[in-house]
């Protein structure tokens, strides 16, 4: 019998090893997915704040050019607002002349900030406006009495209105439901819903005639103009706008024409 010093270790298998030609694929798979989630959510934004600006630079981005008004939209993910600071700290060249803030989402979610941006965002002389975040997990009319529930708007606010961005899984049962919502705010507060989404979003799923009566507010960034296939009232053109008395970085707006466009705008 031999002990165990002098039985043989048994060959381990050597591991199965890629093809190098697979190997680099892989590699090459790899690194190209990461330099592009490393671009859209990082690189663009640092070519973007030190690009040349053909606009005005201010609030650490650059303003389009040729546009008088501009307006920012928050919600609680802008955290606690000094008011006071945002409204001495503004840019004497870019002045910020309107609030959209969050006030609901879904048929049972109200924004913790909304009442207190509410308040604040009048007082401080801001042209303010309600929007809602809509769902695909209630019902337009479920949705629109939960706006109407939380939001009173006065004489001299913007109107209401709805961000549309989530990927339904039944376009045409999500599009009704949307229908519906519109129009159950245009009847209870006597105006017409702004309509805010992003570009292709909205040459996906909103290019109807029905959405074509409605002001559109379109969110495009980092380009030198929108590219959506109808006119637009209010461009978001930027979300890491640094505003004074807000910590953390904030959608900034421009809207097409001057001061009567703005005043059109608002609730008479």
């Amino acid at each position: 019998r031999h002990s165990a010093s002098d039985r043989k270790a048994s060959p381990r298998k050597k591991a199965k090893e890629w093809p190098r030609w697979v190997q680099v694929l892989i590699a090459a798979a790899i690194t190209s997915v990461l330099l592009f989630f490393s671009y859209h959510l990082f690189l663009k934004q640092i070519i973007f704040r030190f690009a040349v600006c053909d606009g005005i630079k201010a609030y650490q981005t650059c303003i389009p050019r040729g546009y008088e008004i501009m307006g920012i939209d928050i919600s609680h993910h802008q955290g606690n607002i000094d008011w006071q600071k945002l409204e001495d700290g503004l840019s004497p060249d870019a002045p910020i002349r309107f609030v959209y803030m969050k006030a609901t989402e879904g048929n049972n979610h109200k924004d913790r900030r909304f009442s207190s941006n509410w308040k604040r965002a009048k007082e401080h002389g801001f042209a303010r406006g309600a929007y809602h975040y809509f769902t695909e997990k209630s019902s337009g009319d479920a949705q629109a009495a939960m706006f109407i529930k939380n939001v009173e708007l006065e004489s001299g606010d913007l109107p209401p209105m709805i961000d549309i961005e989530e990927e339904p899984k039944d376009k045409d049962a999500f599009l009704i439901e949307v229908k519906k919502f519109i129009l159950r705010l245009e009847e209870h507060y006597g105006v017409k819903p702004i309509i805010y989404s992003y570009a292709k979003y909205h040459d996906k799923y909103l290019d109807e005639t029905f959405f074509n009566d409605y002001v559109f507010w379109v969110a495009h960034y980092y380009v030198d103009n929108p590219d959506v296939e109808r006119d637009w009232k209010i461009w978001q053109f930027t979300d890491i706008g640094r505003i004074p008395g807000i910590s953390k970085k904030t959608d900034i707006n421009v809207l097409n024409g001057g001061e009567e466009a703005l005043k059109e705008l608002l609730i008479k």
